[in-house]
């Protein structure tokens, strides 16, 4: 097994390996490369619906997601599906999974099954990263800051995105959650700070006046969407891939058209954020 950095700010690449026969010693430094890069990359699996959960099973308990349609048969799988006659896809633009949730969910694992020709690449960010980055001032400015988090306008009845999607997303009536969390995290396994706030699902600062909020998040946003924050994953059929949601972004390009893109995504679930 070989681990070896994506990029200085966030991932690590995982080759010759099979996730299905890992040892628990190579289990350890998987995790120890997940908790050190925020996201993983592994190369060149075949694994059944099977295998995929029971690799998911190894990092904790499954997060059965309630909005993206499901697997037939599987209900521990989402679908991560743009067909070739569909214009919007699913994660286009930058985000933090489950945010929204009093206790989000630690991460997810997404195996590529159909990739298009060309396009369709994904970009994380680290957060750890961006935050060290930050001014003195900056960090003093944010330090004891809340934000708040919802996800009615994705996945609600109401939603211009859920209209566009059409059946790739369910359960319209279960959106409306919201959730309070640190503008800077320590994260919960390593202690390590940095940025927990993303514009697909924060709404707010909490306690500061409308304006200047959106204001401060616009500021956020600017210095973490810098190249330099990010790694640019560029898929290849039997990939897999895993992000921990409390120390990265991502963004799934949708730059694809007329071709199909089918990933297969497990959750896996986390705690409450202090």
């Amino acid at each position: 097994m070989q681990i070896s950095k994506a990029s200085e700010a966030v991932g690590a690449i995982v080759e010759h390996v099979d996730v299905t026969t890992l040892t628990d010693a190579e289990f350890a430094d998987v995790q120890q490369a997940f908790r050190d890069h925020g996201a993983l990359f592994f190369r060149d699996q075949k694994l059944t619906p099977e295998e995929h959960i029971a690799f998911a099973g190894r990092w904790g308990a499954i997060d059965f997601n309630r909005f993206f349609k499901r697997r037939d048969g599987y209900p521990e799988i989402a679908e991560v599906l743009k067909e070739p006659d569909q214009q919007l896809n699913i994660g286009g633009g930058w985000h933090t999974d489950h945010s929204y949730d009093e206790a989000p969910a630690m991460g997810s694992i997404l195996y590529a099954l159909e990739i298009p020709p060309s396009g369709g690449d994904t970009l994380f960010a680290g957060m750890a990263a961006a935050y060290e980055a930050l001014d003195d001032g900056m960090k003093d400015r944010i330090r004891d800051l809340k934000a708040r988090h919802g996800n009615a306008h994705v996945f609600g009845e109401e939603s211009p995105y859920r209209k566009a999607v059409g059946d790739r997303y369910t359960n319209a009536d279960q959106a409306g959650q919201t959730a309070v969390h640190p503008v800077v995290l320590a994260h919960p396994e390593t202690g390590v700070k940095g940025l927990y706030v993303n514009p697909g699902f924060t709404l707010e600062i909490v306690d500061m006046e409308p304006a200047e909020g959106q204001a401060l998040l616009q500021e956020l946003y600017d210095h973490i969407t810098q190249d330099r924050f990010h790694h640019r994953h560029v898929w290849r059929e039997g990939d897999l891939a895993m992000w921990d949601n409390r120390s990265t972004w991502h963004y799934a390009m949708n730059d694809y058209q007329g071709h199909r893109r089918y990933l297969n995504r497990i959750t896996i679930e986390g705690g409450a954020l202090a």
